[in-house]
C-alpha cells in the first residue's frame, strides 16, 4: 500500500482535508443533483478572485442544435494569443463558474485571451455531446481569431483538448500546442499509477470507473479516441505537448504514456510529474507552495507555446 504520509507534505494535507471538508470522498454515492450542488459550494469556497486588470464577458457559441456558453478572459496587457480553456469535474460537474478564477489568473499571468468553454454535462448528455461542445468552440475560435490558439484544460477538461487535438490534425488552423493537466486520457487501468495509486486522496480508481459509466450510459466504446485518446492508433502530427501531472493520482501514468507515444512518432511533448501532489491540486495554488510552483509551470508552458517556443 502506497505511504501517502510520506509522500504528502502539511501544507498539501491540509488542502485535502478543506476540499473533504465541503466534498466528501463518498459524494459519489450522492445523486448527480447532489453532487453538483457539493462541488459548487466548494468551488465557490476556494474562489480567489481576479487579478487587478482582467475584464470579463459571459457569451455564447450557437450551433444548429444549442447555444454553449462560454467567458472571455481579456488583459489588458492583452497578446495575440487565444487560451482555450476546458475545465474538469468528471464530465458531469462544473462549468464557467468552477474554474473562473484559474482561468482569470491564467488570463493575467501570460496576458493572453482566455476562452472558458462550458460544455453539455453527462448523464443528461452522453459521449460524445462534450467532445463535440469542445470541437465547436474551437471551430468558433479558429473562425473568431486570427492569432494562434492553445488548448489548455485539467482533469476531464485535458481529456477533451487532448482528442480535440487528434480531430484537428487537418485543420488548416490547428493549435498551435496543448497543455493539459492531470489529464484522463483512457490508459491501462491494470499496471502503474492506476495500481499504485488506485485509492489516492482526491480521487481513486472507483471514482474513474463512475464517472467512465456516466458518461457513456454504460456503453462499450473502446477503441474511440473521442472518448480515450490514448485508444488512438495514430499519435503523428499532434501539437507541441506539455502533460503536468499529480504524483499522488491514478491518472498520472496517461501523462508518461502519452508523451511517450507522441514522441515515439516524431512529436514533442514534455511530462512533468508533480511530487507529492493530488487530483485537484490547481484549486491549492495559493496556500500549497507545490501546486504553486505547478501553477507557474503550467502558466510557464502556455506562455511558451503560445509564443511557438519550448525547450523540448
Amino acid at each position: 500500500m502506497t505511504d501517502y504520509i510520506k509522500l504528502i507534505d502539511a501544507e498539501t494535507w491540509a488542502f485535502i482535508e478543506r476540499t473533504n471538508s465541503y466534498y466528501p470522498p463518498d459524494t459519489i454515492d450522492y445523486t448527480i443533483a447532489q453532487q453538483r450542488e457539493i462541488y459548487d459550494r466548494m468551488c465557490r469556497e476556494f474562489f480567489a478572485g481576479y487579478p487587478e486588470g482582467v475584464a470579463v464577458e459571459t457569451s455564447a457559441i450557437a450551433t444548429p442544435t444549442h447555444d454553449i456558453p462560454i467567458r472571455i478572459y481579456r488583459s489588458t496587457l492583452q497578446a495575440a494569443v487565444t487560451v482555450l480553456y476546458v475545465h474538469g469535474g468528471g464530465f458531469i460537474l462544473g462549468g464557467l463558474d468552477s474554474h473562473d478564477d484559474v482561468c482569470a489568473e491564467l488570463c493575467s499571468r501570460t496576458g493572453y485571451e482566455v476562452v472558458s468553454v462550458d460544455y453539455r454535462l453527462a448523464p443528461e448528455h452522453l459521449h460524445p455531446a462534450a467532445f463535440d461542445d469542445a470541437m465547436s468552440a474551437f471551430e468558433w475560435a479558429a473562425a473568431n481569431r486570427d492569432h494562434p490558439i492553445v488548448l489548455c484544460g485539467d482533469s476531464a477538461g485535458g481529456n477533451l483538448c487532448a482528442a480535440v487535438s487528434h480531430a484537428t490534425r487537418g485543420h488548416s488552423k490547428r493549435p498551435v500546442g496543448q497543455v493539459l493537466i492531470y489529464p484522463g486520457l483512457g490508459g491501462n487501468r491494470s499496471k502503474g499509477s492506476y495500481v499504485k495509486h488506485a485509492e489516492a486522496p482526491m480521487l481513486t480508481v472507483r471514482d474513474l470507473e463512475f464517472y467512465k459509466h456516466i458518461r457513456t450510459g454504460g456503453q462499450d466504446r473502446s477503441g474511440d479516441a473521442t472518448l480515450g485518446p490514448l485508444a488512438d492508433t495514430d499519435f503523428s502530427n499532434l501539437p507541441p505537448t506539455v502533460l503536468i501531472t499529480a504524483e499522488c493520482d491514478p491518472l498520472s501514468s496517461d501523462g508518461e504514456t502519452y508523451r511517450d507515444l507522441i514522441i515515439t512518432a516524431g512529436g514533442h511533448a514534455t511530462w512533468f510529474e508533480e511530487p507529492g501532489l493530488v487530483h485537484g491540486y490547481l484549486r491549492a495554488r495559493h496556500t500549497v507552495g507545490r501546486a504553486r510552483t505547478s501553477f507557474t509551470r503550467i502558466v510557464g508552458a502556455v506562455t511558451a507555446l503560445g509564443q511557438g517556443g519550448w525547450r523540448w
